[in-house]
């Protein structure tokens, strides 16, 4: 099917350069011991009684070593005497399912067999009440009953909205145990007080359900664990805020400020929940308060959706054109599941299908308006958080060469 005019087949396209992007990399080196000392804290290990049932709560994040995380801290809390298993809570993720949420934690290594310990995927919840805005608030029914619940999660910048709290603890209390359906209910919250409304609903839970301790991490520039830290219920809000700050200080960017052509390998659930993270490209339908600097960026083009998102390809309706590679992976049900759960059915979009990474390219620079196709600023990355090597071409090596953070290979 001929799609563009010969002339637009027929012209050179620029050289890509390998460049490394330096950032500061601070780097947990030993997390395994880091657990152990952080668990063995008076203030933490107290909440640990002997036989006490311990939901262990996991999500659907590509956390850097998350199995060998959630399995040490397993074994903590059975060294302390408790008796734990892992619950899914990742909202309308994996379908909304229990079959598509241990799929999902299955992708990540997080098994029976490898974890040692029972996983319970079911979906059903609990009313817990209504927030000062009207809305209503859920919580897992199995996670509610246990005597100890302890969320795992990376505190990082939100996709969707600025607030103090932001993807975290709290935001996994809330829609990662909500399930589908508390997941659907606080997005009828409106983004301008989205984070107020997390807030108040992550206080209701915590005062209904048996929240222990938090287990909070945080990652450098290069996805890297960079933290962890034990948080007790009673001072997880505080200290998420704190948190939040130094994960903002931890993030890369994309250094190049003005690009024609965006060329991004990936998108998928494992990197973020809008599937690419908005903080870094500038690009959303939702997010409108950008707190990194963002690049200019005139056309996107995208390559692919990672194996562990399992066809869910949202966020792909941010880009201009996606290959067919990335069309013949989409599962609609899912997509929609979790685009309807958010209200944003713009991530759900499906962009002009290119055959062949080339002939996207091509087409992304017809639809840019006043670009020089004799110096066409084109830059490749491979996703939103593997930032530190990235492609520029030639129209851009001036300015990579007079920027000390930037390094041609």
């Amino acid at each position: 099917m001929p799609i563009l005019l010969e002339e637009y087949l027929n012209y050179p396209l620029p050289k890509m350069h390998r460049v490394q992007q330096i950032f500061q990399k601070p780097r947990l080196e030993n997390f395994k011991e880091k657990i152990k000392e952080e668990i063995s804290q008076n203030e933490i290990a107290s909440k640990i009684k002997p036989g006490a049932r311990v939901a262990v709560a996991v999500g659907s994040r590509g956390i850097r070593n998350l199995a060998e995380i959630v399995k040490t801290v397993l074994e903590q809390i059975k060294a302390a005497g408790g008796e734990p298993f892992i619950i899914s809570a990742m909202g309308s993720h994996g379908g909304g399912t229990p079959e598509g949420q241990r799929d999902v934690l299955s992708t990540y290594g997080i098994t029976e067999e490898k974890m040692g310990v029972e996983i319970v995927t079911s979906v059903d919840v609990t009313p817990i009440g209504k927030t000062s805005r009207g809305i209503n608030v859920y919580f897992d029914s199995k996670a509610l009953s246990a005597d100890l619940i302890v969320p795992i999660n990376r505190v990082k910048l939100h996709t969707d909205f600025v607030t103090e709290i932001q993807s975290g603890i709290c935001k996994m209390l809330v829609i990662g145990l909500g399930n589908h359906i508390g997941c659907t209910a606080i997005h009828e919250a409106s983004f301008d007080v989205f984070g107020e409304t997390l807030l108040e609903a992550a206080q209701m839970i915590m005062e209904r359900a048996n929240v222990g301790f938090g287990v909070a991490i945080l990652e450098n520039a290069c996805d890297e664990t960079a933290m962890i830290e034990m948080i007790p219920a009673e001072k997880i809000i505080a200290r998420e805020k704190e948190l939040v700050q130094v994960a903002k200080n931890y993030m890369p960017t994309l250094m190049i400020p003005d690009i024609d052509i965006l060329i991004v390998e990936e998108i998928g659930k494992n990197i973020s929940g809008a599937g690419y993270d908005p903080n870094i490209l500038g690009k959303s339908y939702l997010l409108h308060e950008f707190v990194l600097s963002v690049p200019n960026i005139k056309r996107m083009v995208l390559l692919d959706v990672t194996d562990q998102s399992h066809g869910n390809a949202i966020g792909m309706g941010i880009f201009d054109v996606i290959t067919r590679n990335v069309f013949d992976k989409l599962d609609l049900t899912q997509i929609y599941a979790n685009a309807i759960a958010v209200k944003c059915p713009e991530d759900a979009k499906i962009p002009i299908i290119a055959e062949t990474e080339e002939e996207a390219l091509r087409i992304a620079v017809q639809v840019a308006r006043e670009v020089d196709r004799d110096r066409l600023k084109i830059v490749k990355i491979k996703n939103t958080i593997e930032l530190e090597m990235i492609e520029v071409s030639d129209a851009l090596l001036d300015y990579v060469t007079a920027n000390e953070k930037l390094r041609l290979l």
